[in-house]
């Protein structure tokens, strides 16, 4: 029976998506299907509870602050404040202002969790930028591409929401356990870049900066950090629950806004607007994804397919690279938010039988979306960077090639080091 429901529930998935079916109504189609082809249960009354105990969490009271405090700050002069703060300290580093790129997505992914707000954002001012000053436009275009999905590794993450909820893990640790990767993964980025940068016609010519230019542009990063330090600060040290962070975040976000002179009531319309749309688009995926869930959890598919896979006697690491091939693939289909929602229910019960840690398993899922971002032929940031830097999807596709390389190692990486990941939830716990 449980071969006859998978194989049924793939299929139902695969006609819905492939008609144009939005992901959220998809997983309830297929859900209500499934659940009437092979059970008995009542399934409205499911159906009420899945939804009353979503739209009812109060873990998810932070999703919507933090995507207002993104749609607040996306909206305000913080990118050029970045790019001026930073210009003096990378400009004498080999690859000069292409480690902007780099430097202000992990910025602004700190303060957003939104790869198309870190992306739009750094890339309609550093685009211009580069052209100006010659910079190689593969090289330049690839570091912003990726870089931008930066914003969904390094807390606050919208998709670290959605996996929380989805695998009952705790979102605060989720968001610490990012940081020490996220970070890493930006100095792999910058050594890639400083290596290529080497070559001729790769760097672009810049001018040399003076101690005292460098330490007053400082003064613009500074209300950046203080807001990291306060939103991320608070979770870390127990002050703050993820939502109590974000609703400091919106706060300070909006202090930001009016201290530039540039939050007007206008523009706080504008961003609320934007605020419930992302919300309500989110949370009908999530819902979704419950009753997803909770179907597979009745017909018994997490432990049969658990089961199935661990009599053949596959051993860890196979079991890890069935999954990236899985996720790999889907990122050729699907937008990321979907792979977290469709695949997590199948394949958390199948990592912890394996002796994995849901929170590694977390990061380790948020990685690979971050792949799928950026995978031809549909990942979001590609069609994005198209528009912003009016070049072709091949060129945009060709040029990330060697980030999702870097991606890929790193994977590897956490995947023989765990302790990359649990380092620092390991100390927020003691």
């Amino acid at each position: 029976m449980e071969l006859n429901a998978l194989l049924t529930i793939i299929a139902l998935l695969a006609v819905f998506l492939v008609s144009g079916f939005w992901i959220g109504p998809a997983l309830f189609a297929t859900s209500w299907i499934a659940f009437s082809l092979f059970t008995d249960l009542p399934v409205m009354r499911i159906l009420g509870v899945v939804v009353w105990n979503n739209v009812n969490s109060s873990g998810l009271m932070a999703l919507p602050l933090f995507i207002m405090m993104g749609e607040l700050l996306a909206r305000t002069r913080i990118s050029d404040d970045l790019f001026d703060g930073l210009t003096p300290w990378v400009s004498g580093l080999p690859g000069g202002l292409l480690h902007v790129n780099v430097i202000a997505s992990a910025f602004f992914a700190a303060i957003t969790g939104s790869v198309n707000a870190t992306t739009a954002t750094v890339g309609k001012i550093t685009i211009p930028e580069f052209r100006r000053r010659g910079y190689d436009e593969k090289l330049s275009i690839g570091s912003l591409t990726s870089s931008g999905t930066l914003g969904i590794l390094i807390p606050p993450s919208v998709p670290m929401l959605i996996y929380g909820v989805a695998a009952n893990v705790s979102i605060g640790k989720l968001f610490i356990a990012g940081i020490l990767p996220g970070l890493l993964l930006m100095v792999c980025f910058c050594l890639y870049i400083g290596i290529v940068a080497r070559k001729p016609d790769s760097n672009g010519m810049e001018r040399r900066y003076s101690a005292a230019e460098k330490i007053k542009s400082l003064l613009k990063i500074v209300p950046v950090l203080v807001l990291i330090s306060f939103v991320l600060g608070s979770i870390y040290a127990g002050w703050a629950t993820p939502t109590e962070a974000a609703a400091i975040g919106v706060l300070g976000a909006v202090l930001l806004g009016l201290m530039t002179k540039c939050l007007s009531l206008k523009l706080l319309i504008d961003c609320l607007v934007g605020a419930v749309r992302t919300n309500c688009m989110v949370m009908l995926i999530l819902i979704g994804a419950s009753f997803f869930s909770v179907t597979l959890g009745f017909l018994g598919l997490p432990r049969w397919i658990s089961a199935t896979i661990v009599s053949f006697g596959a051993g860890k690491f196979a079991v890890i690279s069935l999954i990236v091939v899985v996720y790999l693939i889907l990122g050729c289909l699907i937008d990321g938010y979907s792979m977290i929602v469709m695949t997590v229910p199948m394949f958390l019960p199948l990592v912890q039988a394996y002796g994995m840690d849901p929170l590694w398993y977390g990061i380790f899922v948020v990685l690979l979306v971050q792949i799928a971002n950026i995978t031809p032929p549909i990942g979001f940031n590609l069609f994005l960077v198209t528009g912003l830097a009016e070049k072709s999807i091949g060129f945009v596709s060709r040029s990330v090639l060697p980030f999702i390389g870097i991606m890929i190692v790193f994977i590897m990486l956490i995947t023989v080091f765990p302790q990359v990941v649990m380092f620092m939830p390991d100390m927020m716990g003691r």
